[in-house]
């Protein structure tokens, strides 16, 4: 079935061109395109969504505020498109649920890319600002009031959330440490539940919030 989509921005060329990008794909249907934050949140009680596309700076209610509203749902899966990659924003975003984050000059490769993985649970964030902004959240969070797992990381866990952390996906973990493509996924399941992380964005940020990235094996 069709991953489906709702666009929400301010600016028609922007939402005229992500749908044109998104359509030209065979496994994708946008749904809706919508000007703003509240009509953002009618479209997906409308149209239930697989995935929503937002901006921030929009008017009536901005796409953080939409992200926090919809957190804690399996659907939609949200991706920040935005022109701005202020720490601040990114940081609130996805530690509020979003899957991804692209500036708009992402190429449409990543755009779909980014819809894709979002769809299926997995996110996306540009590389320009993924682990740039990771490390720099770091000393804003005293590794001491990092979330505290359940249960302890196995050795193989914190080597994967390390290549996780340093911006690599989970073909290119599984090629850095020598294990299957399974594996990780297996791996990083685990960790998710035991920091109750909604995605891998979070479980970056937890890695170099409590000093994991940071060391070496």
């Amino acid at each position: 079935m069709a991953i489906s989509v709702v666009i929400a921005d301010d600016q028609e060329m922007v939402r005229t061109g992500f749908r044109m990008i998104l359509e030209s794909q065979p496994d994708i249907e946008v749904l809706a395109d919508v000007v703003d934050g509240e009509a953002a949140l009618a479209a997906v009680a409308e149209h239930r969504p697989d995935v929503l596309l937002l901006d921030i700076r929009m008017p009536r209610l901005d796409g953080l505020e939409v992200t926090r509203r919809l957190s804690g749902s399996d659907r939609p899966r949200i991706v920040i498109v935005t022109t701005f990659d202020l720490d601040e924003y990114v940081h609130t975003a996805l530690h509020g649920g979003a899957s991804g984050f692209l500036l708009k000059d992402a190429s449409p490769a990543m755009l779909v890319e980014a819809v894709r993985a979002a769809a299926v649970g997995d996110s996306l964030v540009s590389p320009a600002i993924t682990v740039r902004l990771l490390r720099e959240m770091a000393p804003k969070t005293p590794a001491a009031q990092a979330r505290r797992p359940s249960e302890p990381l196995t050795e193989r866990e914190r080597d994967v959330v390390r290549c996780l952390a340093r911006g690599m996906t989970n073909a290119e973990i599984a090629g850095e440490l020598y294990v299957s493509l399974s594996t990780v996924k297996t791996h990083l399941a685990n960790v998710q539940a035991k920091l109750d992380a909604r995605n891998r964005v979070e479980i970056a940020a937890w890695a170099w919030e409590s000093g994991l990235a940071a060391t070496t094996t």
